[in-house]
């Protein structure tokens, strides 16, 4: 890929920079901090976003987008990320079941859900990890056995973010016992007002808005009209929308990165010899991992997804909590007292884990990429 910006590339992020510019309050860059937490700007820019067709930019206009290329497409979520928009709200909707719906649903489903889920109007919940079965998302055991025209569903799930306040969720059940774990998988459209659905909120450990959930399923119903695709194909489904995720984290990641990177020169005065070695792997990081995620996009465009897809999670991930640790040692006794260090250093410790933990990573990397016989 040529890394220069293509007069395609730069008309697009002027225009879409410049809409960022009209939306945003003319002091959000000097009290982000404050902002970030916003819940009603963070609605409104999600909303303005779909009507704009920022918010999916490579889609056609009634979803939300443009119908942009991939690079004019990754222009505008490089551009967002770099400039602090506003976080969705409810991430996951748009990032992952917005684009399974998309891919698998019915026409039914698709007329009456997808709108709702890009504008904001009805949040959504992901039921994959469960107790024994989190990072080994082949393991799960929720079972739904078919009754008739309905599905009757038992089980558990845990770490589902924002279940407590959300409206559906994409439960993925086993639905065949008998067939290879991986085959024996369904997706289906809970409805989490659903008798027999109870959610219970877990503790948070630092300040956030994404409250992880405990998600019991009981003798719950739910009819197979519900079913995102196609039964027992839920792995297919789950995997493809996951696709989006990795593209969103290692974005995130990258600029995550630049934050902690300013965080550094700003508390570091006077660095010495090592910790000026650490800031030198650091930047290398943050280039190394921007280099690969367009390595990965030219294969993709290509055809052939390449095998750097699979190492951006780990390498985003954990030069993130890298960054965050060093900026806090450079900060030194003074950044105790700093709240917002201390937040970011907190949250960056999420990064190894959300989206696949980095041992699971290393798994995948030794037995796709390297090679490697399964342990």
């Amino acid at each position: 890929m040529d890394l220069r910006e293509t007069d395609e590339q730069r008309a697009v992020r002027e225009e879409y920079g410049a809409w960022l510019t009209d939306f945003l309050p003319a002091d959000y860059d000097d009290r982000y901090a404050d902002y970030r937490w916003d819940i009603s700007l963070r609605r409104a820019h999600q909303v303005a976003a779909f009507e704009a067709g920022w918010l999916q930019p490579a889609w056609p206009t009634e979803h939300g987008g443009r119908s942009l290329g991939p690079l004019e497409a990754l222009t505008v979520r490089l551009e967002s990320a770099t400039r602090a928009a506003p976080k969705l709200p409810n991430i996951q909707g748009v990032g992952v079941v917005a684009p399974g719906l998309r891919a698998f649903g019915t026409p039914e489903q698709i007329e009456r859900l997808l709108v709702p889920v890009l504008r904001g109007d009805e949040w959504w919940a992901l039921g994959m990890s469960e107790p024994g079965a989190g990072s080994d998302f082949a393991g799960l055991r929720t079972k739904a056995v078919r009754d008739g025209d309905r599905y009757i569903v038992n089980g558990q799930k845990i770490w589902t973010t924002q279940a407590h306040e959300s409206r559906w969720a994409t439960l993925y059940v086993r639905t065949d016992p008998d067939a290879p774990k991986h085959r024996g998988i369904s997706c289906l459209i809970l409805d989490m007002q659903s008798p027999g659905v109870t959610v219970r909120p877990i503790r948070m450990a630092t300040i956030t808005d994404e409250t992880f959930c405990e998600v019991f399923l009981d003798d719950v119903e739910v009819p197979t009209s519900a079913l995102l695709g196609v039964e027992n194909a839920g792995w297919q489904v789950a995997m493809a929308s996951l696709d989006h995720e990795r593209d969103m984290i290692w974005i995130m990641n990258w600029v995550e990165i630049g934050r902690g990177l300013r965080a550094v020169r700003q508390h570091g005065g006077g660095l010495d010899d090592q910790q000026l070695v650490e800031l030198g792997r650091r930047l290398a990081d943050a280039e190394a991992l921007r280099m690969t995620g367009y390595r990965s996009l030219t294969n993709s465009l290509r055809g052939d997804p390449g095998k750097e897809f699979f190492i951006l999670k780990l390498l985003g991930s954990e030069a993130l909590q890298r960054t965050w640790d060093l900026a806090a040692t450079v900060a030194g006794p003074a950044g105790l007292g700093d709240e917002a260090l201390a937040f970011e250093r907190h949250d960056a410790l999420a990064a190894t884990l959300y989206g696949g933990t980095s041992e699971v990573q290393r798994n995948i990397i030794g037995e796709r990429v390297l090679g490697l016989p399964k342990g």
